[in-house]
């Protein structure tokens, strides 16, 4: 399986185990150790995967850290573990105390939903304050896992992780310095849109005071209008896809995708991936069938499935957009229909 179906398949797990999971250690078994393998480390390995690390601090000795992995017997990665029911905020400054006393470049505090990617960006060997990045295994995206895949155990490159680790950093800060301007707009940032030849006038303190709710007004406006395009452009490619749409309205609590599915998505991807990137190709489970799409968008839709009831079946677009029905049964009949699972493809393309 490729990691963006492994990490989906927890994904639903997470959603379905959640609510029974009420200690650490369930935590670490259920959620935590199963994402580290999704990545292809040995997590049964001491010498890869090592539980209750030693991390002593100053005088304080037999301090541990939950996991570290280990690269040429040297930690490389600490993991710190809470229960699924934990806020995370509160437990940055346990990890912090332990980074300092290893080579390890990075850190991950996690309670098996959100984790949370800290590294030594700002001063070496001492783990900065604020995550770099933060995953969330609920609301997974083709981003996230794009990310995540630098972590596999085949890929890892810490330099690169480190350049990337940067870039997301600055850019989630400047983010976060955009939505507090926006809410809040400072003298300065007044004063340097008046110089951009808003106002020819003196810039004192009664000018810029009025200025400021015109000019949050005026980002608001802007971001609002953005978004209504955007909604338009959207409600306007949507009209011709209706009956589509509501098909793919689910009530999230009833649907329990299964391992026939997830190994018919993989069997579609291995049929597709000599036409396109594996990440392209998603699947979305429905209370009627489960579909697989091109780029997460319902327009283009490739194959439904529907294994629940007595005839499995399979449903393929034709050209003219009518929907073929094709009976099979069992999954492994699905590469029958290779060249029309294709054609499909190619049409999006």
């Amino acid at each position: 399986m490729e990691l963006d179906e492994k990490l989906c398949s927890l994904s639903e797990r997470i959603k379905q185990l959640k609510e029974n999971i009420k200690t650490e250690e369930a935590t670490k078994q259920s959620l935590i150790m199963p994402f580290f393998q999704s990545l292809g480390y040995d997590v049964f390995n001491p010498l890869e995967f090592v539980p209750e690390f030693t991390a002593d601090v100053g005088i304080k000795k037999g301090e541990k850290v939950d996991y570290a992995i280990l690269k040429d017997n040297e930690p490389i990665i600490l993991i710190e573990a809470k229960p699924c029911s934990d806020d995370l905020s509160k437990h940055d400054s346990q990890l912090f105390r332990y980074f300092g006393t290893t080579k390890a470049r990075f850190a991950i505090l996690t309670n098996g939903i959100i984790y949370k990617f800290f590294s030594d960006l700002d001063q070496p060997n001492v783990m900065d304050k604020k995550p770099f990045y933060i995953l969330d295994m609920e609301n997974l995206s083709e981003q996230s896992i794009t990310y995540v895949e630098k972590f596999i155990k085949a890929n890892l490159d810490i330099d690169n992780i480190l350049n990337t680790a940067s870039d997301l950093k600055y850019l989630n800060l400047t983010k976060i310095a955009f939505k507090e301007l926006m809410e809040n707009p400072s003298d300065e940032f007044i004063r340097l849109l008046l110089n951009t030849g808003i106002y020819d006038g003196v810039k004192n303190q009664k000018v810029i005071d009025k200025f400021k709710p015109i000019a949050k007004r005026a980002m608001n406006q802007f971001v609002n209008e953005k978004l209504s395009t955007k909604f338009k452009e959207t409600l306007t490619s949507s009209e011709n896809e209706k009956d589509d749409s509501i098909e793919e309205i689910k009530e999230e609590n009833k649907i329990v995708t299964t391992i026939d599915e997830l190994n018919s998505y993989a069997i579609v991807k291995s049929i597709l991936r000599k036409e396109v990137e594996p990440q392209r190709i998603v699947y979305k489970d429905t209370e009627s069938y489960f579909g697989i799409l091109l780029d997460n968008n319902i327009r283009k839709w490739i194959l439904r499935i529907n294994l629940n009831s007595r005839n499995k079946h399979i449903i393929i677009p034709s050209e003219d957009k009518k929907k073929i029905r094709y009976d099979i049964e069992t999954i492994d009949d699905i590469y029958n229909y290779e060249n029309e699972i294709i054609e499909a493809l190619k049409r999006y393309m």
